[in-house]
């Protein structure tokens, strides 16, 4: 199973990105898929998860900003990211887990198996 991130950039605050993760050698169709991110100096952290059904939930910070779906004909989940502010300056992880995920252990990095190898996004004037 593999995971490949990638979208990230430099762009000015109140901007848009999408960022792409492809995954090969399992189907996004099943289990749970997440976005984390870790700013500089800081722990990693939740962004938004989307479990198969096609509910989707999201850390409070980025409620309305930003929001996670998936195209299963590309087995590809995007995070499409607008109104984008310094803050949001991260690097983002995908991660997935093969089985479905209830709310509480949404935001468990121990419960997801794989994980992408991250994207640079920077929000910066």
């Amino acid at each position: 199973v593999q995971l490949q991130a990638s979208g990230g950039g430099l762009v000015q605050p109140g901007a848009s990105l999408r960022l792409s993760c492809e995954a090969s050698g399992l189907s996004i169709s099943s289990g749970s898929w997440a976005w984390f991110r870790r700013a500089q100096g800081k722990e990693r952290d939740h962004v938004a998860a989307l479990r198969k059904g096609g509910s989707s939930s999201y850390v409070d910070s980025v409620k309305g900003r930003f929001t996670i779906t998936r195209d299963n004909a590309k087995n590809t989940v995007y995070l499409e990211m607008n109104s984008l502010r310094p803050e949001d300056t991260a690097v983002y992880y995908c991660a997935a887990a093969t089985r479905y995920l209830i709310t509480s252990s949404l935001w468990r990095e121990s419960e997801y198996e794989y994980w992408g190898q991250g994207t640079q996004v920077t929000v910066s004037s």
